[in-house]
């Protein structure tokens, strides 16, 4: 075990518990992708950009902030100089407070490792955050008096130092070294700029907060030569200069950020209601969603648009099915994303492929309402699928179709459960505004999303124009950057689907994103199980099925609430839905009554379905509707010729050979009964029916043809699973097994050996490589370790001619084999002699 002060990051792990280790792996699980073989190879990869890039875009504002400043710190920095770059010379309570949980946090995410009195920045993290004239740092500060000076000849050197005021030095290094501690020292410091003209004064505040760069003509104006002659200004190109970075903290009073977060913003101002109302809305707006999703199946229960060769819906279909729903366009999206991310709606996979409902569908469709919630709440939450980019162009210009490929978004789901989790720390009945929460979410991921952010250019301090490169890497996301998008998607899908209502996250939303995961990110086991008790507390506030409607005398039905599905189903056959709300009213047409028809109803039928399900009689107009339409369909019969009319009325095919209107059937009398058509049966018969006839198909045994409407579906589908962002969270057994195999990994690599007698004239072995015997001085040994019950170290070659190194507890050796109890990868196995390189004893205190 190490001891003393730990010299690289992996002497500093080695020095962790396990429960330190298990905090690491589970901050950065990519880290486990392989399980490391020892504390070395952890520290290795954690030390590489990917994984580096990945923990610094999971740091919270504060945290980040602290990187920033250790950044732009010696290196080692001790911990009382940190906290003057973050709390400036006056110092500031708040970030004396935060410093040690933000410290903490890049400790527990091997980003800093170190004592207090020498913290140091993983080197990968210092270049991503040091800055440079190509990424300038989001503190606003420029490079050192030494990175800025470097190259300048020491002749001008001893100049500047002269002109500032100190004695000239003997060589470029101590001169350096003279002027960063002039810049240092605040009292030498504030005689200097005491001496400055104000138009050089107003230069340096123009650089003060970044960006340190700027420009300058050939010949500079006097406040700009004051500058530069005493350094306060240094070259940075032939017309460029840059405020140096102890010259710039001292203008800052010592602070390397202008105005450090070290607490969250608060969610902030806060609109109570009552509980419950906030639950009944809530219900209200979840039964609208399964209403909203029910209708959408109806739609396309014959099938649905056809499916775009790249993928997804054109937009002609996204708008029809927008005007059926009676919503937007990006509000069907929503719906169309929903279900399919359910598994209710699918691509066909026919030849001429379209999208249709699924089986799972007709399954969904027969659970009770608050089951059937919970299907979706499950979809929801956990998907990737963005409804929110529909309409936006990809990389290479072209729009996202909906239900098309390049939808989905990783963070989604972790942005989502987060928006949720902040209004589940409110109180019951507490809403905020969404900015609020937006602008927490971008203190807690500030970098997260984002991406390359440009930054500000260099500012022109002389009559010339600048040409250097703009900051990448903002110190805060843009208000709308991707997170942000997601969160505000997420917000309002969230009250679409009723999970909050008002604003205020429901009581069954509590219980939805509630979880016992250790990790925080459920398992789809986990999730479908809390959406389960969601739908139960869901339930009672859910209206009860009406079995009745009220019929009026304009031929229309007011249904004063959610019907029974069969009532629903068999009403919307016979009637049209006029309009929807608290109450739908249902439109009696004699289309809808010649639907009802066709579906092989009877006139005396309809009329006893509506006299059974009516609180009021049944009007005497929709019973003479009934009555005169059902007198008339069938008169006319239709049949496969390419199409035939047949009639036992011969004066009303001569009608309809009379009207102009059937010119496009192109009719022709056969037979003083029969009338053929060079149109197809369907096509005429819709055009009769357009003129106002009420015509009938047959089939070819001159039956009617009953028109059913049978639902069209898929072949069974799988709902589209979510893609993860990054790898996924490890459990507590899979977080304890890696920290054993790299502990057992680490004592193989680490432990102390007794020497390997060899010849004298075979050359010494390189350290770290496989040690080296003889068979026999293999097997001798093997047979020694059982005896002494002892651990030995060997070198070993797998079947693949992969080599390791291993420490073994050998337990029996016969057969050519020996079996041994293996601390690197904690189980007892069996090893072939052949394969083994060679042997060495442990020291006696290895193991």
């Amino acid at each position: 075990m190490t001891t003393g002060t730990p010299r690289t990051l992996a002497e500093e792990l080695r020095t962790r518990t396990d429960s330190g280790l298990i905090g690491l792996l589970r901050a950065r699980p990519d880290l486990l992708n392989p399980v490391p073989g020892d504390v070395t190879q952890l520290a290795t990869r954690a030390g590489t950009r990917a994984s580096v890039v990945r923990a610094v875009e999971r740091l919270d504002r504060f945290a980040l902030q602290t990187a920033e400043a250790l950044a732009v710190a010696p290196d080692p920095c001790p911990y009382e100089t940190l906290g003057a770059l973050m709390g400036g010379d006056a110092g500031d309570p708040a970030v004396a407070a935060e410093l040690p949980r933000a410290v903490a946090e890049l400790r527990a995410q091997a980003l800093v490792w170190g004592p207090d009195e020498r913290l140091r920045l993983v080197r990968t993290a210092r270049e991503l955050l040091m800055p440079s004239a190509a990424h300038p740092s989001p503190t606003g500060l420029g490079p050192s008096v030494a990175e800025a000076t470097a190259g300048m000849s020491p002749g001008l050197l001893q100049e500047i130092i002269s002109t500032a005021g100190l004695p000239t030095t003997h060589d470029p290094v101590t001169a350096v070294a003279a002027l960063t501690a002039l810049f240092a020292d605040r009292a030498r410091m504030a005689a200097l700029l005491d001496t400055a003209p104000a138009e050089s004064v107003a230069v340096l505040d123009k650089l003060l907060w970044g960006p340190p760069y700027g420009g300058v003509t050939d010949r500079p104006a006097p406040h700009l030569q004051w500058l530069l002659d005493r350094g306060l200004l240094i070259p940075a190109g032939a017309r460029n200069v840059v405020l140096p970075r102890e010259a710039a903290l001292h203008l800052r009073a010592g602070r390397a950020h202008r105005t450090p977060e070290p607490l969250p913003p608060a969610l902030a101002p806060t609109t109570e209601r009552d509980p419950q109302v906030v639950d009944n809305a809530a219900a209200s707006q979840a039964f609208t969603a399964l209403a909203t999703v029910e209708e959408l199946l109806k739609e396309w229960d014959l099938g649905g648009p056809p499916v775009l060769r790249a993928g997804g819906m054109s937009v002609r279909d996204l708008k029809r099915t927008a005007a059926a729903l009676d919503t937007t366009e990006q509000l069907a999206a929503f719906w169309l994303e929903l279900s399919y991310g359910a598994g209710l709606i699918a691509p066909d996979g026919e030849a001429d492929e379209r999208f249709a409902a699924t089986p799972a569908a007709e399954e969904w469709l027969q659970l009770p309402d608050h089951e059937r919630w919970a299907v979706l709440a499950a979809a929801w939450l956990p998907a990737t699928r963005t409804p929110g980019v529909v309409g936006t162009a990809d990389a290479k210009g072209r729009a996202l179709a909906a239900l098309g490929p390049h939808l989905d978004r990783s963070p989604a789901p972790e942005v989502r459960r987060r928006a949720l989790t902040l209004l589940a720390d409110l109180p019951p009945g507490t809403s905020v505004p969404a900015t609020a929460v937006l602008t927490r979410l971008r203190w807690e991921r500030p970098l997260r999303g984002a991406g390359v952010v440009a930054g500000p250019a260099a500012t022109a301090v002389g009559e010339g124009s600048p040409s250097t490169p703009s900051l990448a890497g903002s110190p805060s996301a843009p208000a709308d950057d991707l997170r942000s998008r997601l969160a505000q998607g997420a917000l309002a899908e969230a009250e679409l689907l009723g999970v909050t209502g008002r604003g205020a996250l429901s009581t069954h939303g509590r219980a939805l994103i509630a979880t016992t995961s250790e990790t925080g990110v459920p398992t789809s086991a986990e999730t479908d199980t809390a959406a389960t008790r969601a739908a139960a507390l869901l339930a009672p506030l859910l209206p009860e099925p009406l079995d009745h409607v009220l019929l009026q005398a304009d031929l229309t039905a007011v249904a004063p609430g959610p019907l029974q599905r069969p009532l629903a189903e068999a009403l919307g056959v016979l009637a049209d839905i006029e309009s929807k709300g608290g109450a739908t009213v249902y439109r009696f047409t004699p289309a809808s009554v010649r639907r009802a028809l066709d579906a092989g109803r009877s006139a005396a039928e309809l009329r006893e379905f509506l006299s059974t399900h009516s609180r009021t009689p049944v009007p005497q107009p929709l019973a003479y509707l009934i009555d005169d339409v059902a007198r008339k369909h069938g008169q006319l019969r239709i049949g496969a010729a390419a199409a035939y009319v047949r009639c036992d009325d011969d004066a009303l095919l001569s009608e309809i050979l009379a009207d102009r209107r059937a010119a496009p059937l192109r009719l022709r009398r056969l037979a003083p009964t029969v009338l053929a058509a060079q149109t197809a049966p369907d096509e005429l018969l819709e055009g009769l029916r357009a003129m106002g006839y009420a015509p009938a198909a047959e089939s070819a045994a001159g039956d009617v043809l009953i028109a059913r409407a049978d639902s069209y579906r898929t072949a069974p589908r799988t709902a589209p699973t979510p893609v993860p962002d990054g790898p996924p969270s490890p459990d507590r057994t899979l977080l304890a097994a890696a920290v054993r195999a790299i502990r057992a990994g680490d004592l193989a690599a680490t432990a102390e050996r007794k020497p390997v007698h060899a010849p004298a004239q075979a050359p010494a072995p390189a350290p770290g490589a496989l040690p080296r015997t003889t068979s026999a001085e293999t097997l001798a040994t093997m047979q020694a370790a059982v005896l002494t019950n002892s651990a030995v170290w060997i070198g070993y070659v797998n079947a693949d001619g992969a080599a390791s190194q291993r420490v073994i507890a050998p337990v029996r050796v016969e057969g050519g084999f020996v079996t041994a109890y293996d601390h690197t990868s904690d189980e007892v196995r069996t090893y072939p002699l052949h394969r083994i390189t060679g042997v060495a004893e442990l020291a006696d205190d290895s193991v």
